[in-house]
């Protein structure tokens, strides 16, 4: 069987595996096809084409982070020119974007919960590529704050109020075109630890995202059970989009191995991902 995992993270974002960690699990999970995709940066996307075995078939992505009006999504984006000016551009804007939140977050443990970060952890922190919620968590689970990155982020970050500091819908979707590359619409039913969309909720939503652009929806996805990936495979092909799945791997940082593309841990034929076929 054909086996595709197109949403994967390293730790040029909020992943714990360095390149060569993902490289050498991709190889030993016998994938065909693969997409690194981290969060708003493509610093690792040309090494890893370097590391993978000849056969496995490598997809240079990104996800990019959106809000536009009350809608927060995630867009990957598959095949993309990582020297294209519009997304370096982008990317660097999220940057200074990051840098803002992550000064906002030391500032609220410090002040809400009398956590005051050391220096050896804000040093780290600065100087991650890509630093998030997750980063924050690793160090608090570490102090033994909380069991878990989950809890940890439920805990003491979900409070923190960072303003909107994420790209919006229609520069994330023009920047992958710009790019060459096709955006897609990331676990849309709603992402890790997050509320799913009902039927009726999904729809107004796709047809808002489909008006900005978007040519693909991640049907097969770790969290979505397979009534899930069904519903969402026939909106994909009503509304001729493309149909893409991932695990939305990270490592130690979510219980989630590399190749599994559903909640059920069923086997997923990568040749239902009608994305390959225009890769």
């Amino acid at each position: 069987m054909f086996k595709a995992d197109l949403h994967l993270h390293s730790n040029n974002s909020d992943g714990s595996d360095s390149l060569e960690e993902l490289a050498a699990k991709i190889n030993s999970a016998g994938l065909n096809a693969a997409a690194l995709t981290d969060h708003d940066t493509v610093l690792g996307s040309d090494k890893m084409s370097e590391l993978l075995d000849s056969n496995v078939k490598y997809i240079k992505g990104v996800e990019l982070t959106c809000k536009s009006d009350d809608l927060s999504v995630h867009i990957l984006g598959f095949n993309i020119d990582t020297k294209n000016s519009e997304l370096l551009n982008l990317i660097e804007k999220g940057k200074i974007l990051r840098r803002q939140k992550l000064e906002t977050r030391i500032k609220y443990l410090k002040e809400t919960w009398n956590i005051n970060l050391t220096q050896e952890e804000t040093d780290w922190l600065y100087s991650r590529t890509s630093p998030v919620k997750t980063h924050f968590a690793n160090i608090l689970v570490k102090r033994g704050l909380a069991d878990n990155n989950v809890e940890a982020m439920k805990k003491y970050l979900d409070g923190c109020k960072t303003g909107n500091t994420k790209f919006t819908i229609d520069e994330a979707v023009n920047a992958i075109l710009s790019a060459g590359g096709i955006p897609v619409w990331a676990h849309p039913l709603g992402g890790e630890g997050e509320r799913h969309f009902s039927r009726d909720e999904f729809i107004p939503k796709l047809e808002r995202m489909i008006n900005y652009g978007i040519k693909g929806l991640e049907c097969y996805y770790s969290r979505y059970n397979s009534v899930e990936s069904e519903f969402l495979t026939d909106c994909a092909q009503k509304y001729n989009l493309l149909i893409s799945g991932g695990s939305d791997y990270h490592g130690r940082n979510k219980d989630i191995p590399i190749g599994r593309l559903n909640s059920d841990d069923e086997p997923v034929n990568g040749n239902l991902l009608t994305l390959l076929e225009v890769l």
